[in-house]
C-alpha cells in the first residue's frame, strides 16, 4: 500500500516537459540558466584531482562546518557549535525531510502555510503525521488568527518558509512577534524554518530564526547552498539546530544518506572564503527590477516581491480561465512557461496567479517579456 497514494508527477515536471515540446522559454522551474561564478569553477577544476573523493564525516566536512559557523556569526550574530549544531544535508529538501521524520510521529499534526512548497506535505505523510494546511492572507502575509485556531494538543511542528516560495514575501518583525506570542502558549511545538532564499532579499531585510532568542531553542533552520550560490544541481544544504534536536536528527540522517558528496563540500568550503552574499542579493534585485520593468506595460498585474527569485503575477485582466489551463495555454500559444499558484494549495485555491522564475539571463528575461507583453 502506498504511503503517498495521491502524489502524481509534479507540476514542475509537467510544465517543463510541455515547454520543451513547444520550444517555449522556461520560467517555470526554479533554477538559474546563467553560468556559475568563474572563481567557483576554477576552485572545482583545481581540487578535482586532489584526494577528496572518499566519505566525509557523517555531519559534514569539518572545514565546511567551520565556514558555516563563521558565516552564521557574521550574518546573524549567532554562535553555533560545529560539532553539535550544524548538519550538512543533500540539499535543503533532504534536510527538511530529515527534520520532519525525526520528530513527527503517527498522528502528530504539522501546520503548513499555503501556498506551500510541495515537499512539506509528503514528508509529513511518510512520517505518519497529519498535515494541517492554513492559507495565508490574499497578499500572502501570515494570518495569525487562522494559524492559532488550527493548533491543537496534537500539533508537533509548524513549517515557516521565509523568504517565501512561491509568493516572494518576507516576514516582518511584527510577524515574528505574533508567532512567538502564540508559541509561548504551546511549548510542545517545534519550528521548522525553511530559509533557503535567505540571501536573495531586496529592500526589506531578511529576519532569520537564527536571530530569534525566544524561539532558537526549538527551531530547526534549513539553508541551501544550491540557492545561495546558484548550484542547485550540487544538492548541498545544511541544518542548524540546538544540540538536543540535532542529536536526534543525526540518527535519521546517517541512515538516509550517511554523508553528502565530498567534492561539493570541499569546493564550497573554499569558495566561501571569497564569495560575498550581499552581491548575490544585488544581482537578483537587478534581475527582478529588469523583469518588473519589462512587464510594467503588460496586462499582467505584478504582486510584491520582497525576496526569492520568483515573481507572482495576476492575469485577471487577460483571462478568467483556471490557472492550470491558462499556464498550459501560455506555453502552447505564447511560448512562455510559468507555474500556476493553485498547485501550492491543499484545496487548489485559484486566484488567477502565476509564478515566473527570474533567475535567468537578461536575454532570456527580455525575450520572455516581449512575448508576455504581446498577450
Amino acid at each position: 500500500m502506498s504511503k503517498l497514494p495521491n502524489i502524481t508527477t509534479s507540476i514542475f515536471s509537467v510544465m517543463s516537459q510541455l515547454a520543451n515540446q513547444h520550444g517555449s522559454i522556461n520560467l517555470s522551474q526554479g533554477f538559474p540558466n546563467f553560468p556559475e561564478d568563474e572563481r567557483l569553477l576554477q576552485i572545482s577544476e583545481r581540487i578535482l584531482r586532489e584526494n577528496i573523493h572518499q566519505y566525509t564525516p557523517m555531519a559534514g566536512l569539518p572545514l565546511l562546518l567551520e565556514k558555516i559557523a563563521l558565516q552564521t556569526q557574521k550574518q546573524y550574530n549567532r554562535k553555533v557549535d560545529i560539532t553539535s549544531e550544524i548538519l550538512i544535508t543533500a540539499g535543503a529538501t533532504q534536510g527538511i525531510f530529515t527534520a520532519i521524520n525525526t520528530f513527527v510521529n503517527q498522528g502528530d499534526e504539522v501546520v503548513i502555510l499555503d501556498p506551500s512548497y510541495d515537499s512539506y506535505e509528503p514528508s509529513v505523510l511518510v512520517a505518519g503525521g497529519k498535515p494541517v494546511r492554513v492559507s495565508l492572507n490574499d497578499d500572502y502575509t501570515p494570518n495569525f488568527n487562522r494559524i492559532e485556531s488550527t493548533i491543537t494538543s496534537k500539533t508537533k511542528m509548524i513549517v515557516v518558509n521565509n523568504p517565501h516560495n512561491p509568493a516572494g514575501r518576507i516576514w516582518t518583525e511584527q510577524d515574528f512577534e505574533a508567532l512567538e506570542t502564540i508559541l509561548e502558549k504551546h511549548p510542545q511545538i517545534l519550528v521548522l524554518g525553511d530559509e533557503v532564499y535567505e540571501y536573495i532579499t531586496f529592500t526589506q531585510p531578511h529576519i532569520s530564526f537564527n536571530t530569534r532568542e525566544i524561539l532558537k531553542h526549538r527551531t530547526i533552520i534549513a539553508s541551501s547552498f544550491g540557492k545561495s550560490l546558484h548550484v542547485t544541481g550540487w544538492k548541498v544544504g545544511y541544518l542548524i539546530a540546538p544540540e538536543n534536536l540535532m542529536y536526534e536528527m543525526k540518527k535519521v540522517h546517517q541512515f538516509l544518506v550517511f554523508s553528502v558528496n565530498s567534492f561539493s563540500q570541499y569546493a564550497i568550503a573554499e569558495y566561501l572564503e571569497v564569495v560575498d552574499f550581499s552581491e548575490v542579493s544585488k544581482m537578483y534585485q537587478q534581475k527582478r527590477d529588469l523583469f518588473q520593468n519589462l512587464l510594467k506595460d503588460s496586462r499582467f498585474e505584478l504582486m510584491p516581491c520582497d525576496g526569492t527569485y520568483f515573481q507572482v503575477v495576476n492575469y485577471n485582466a487577460i483571462s478568467k480561465e483556471n490557472d492550470v489551463d491558462f499556464a498550459k495555454k501560455l506555453i502552447t500559444e505564447h511560448g512562455v512557461a510559468a507555474i500556476p499558484i493553485s498547485v501550492f494549495y491543499e484545496d487548489a485555491t485559484d486566484k488567477h496567479m502565476l509564478r515566473f522564475c527570474f533567475a535567468k539571463t537578461d536575454e532570456t528575461l527580455i525575450a520572455a517579456a516581449e512575448k508576455l507583453c504581446g498577450i
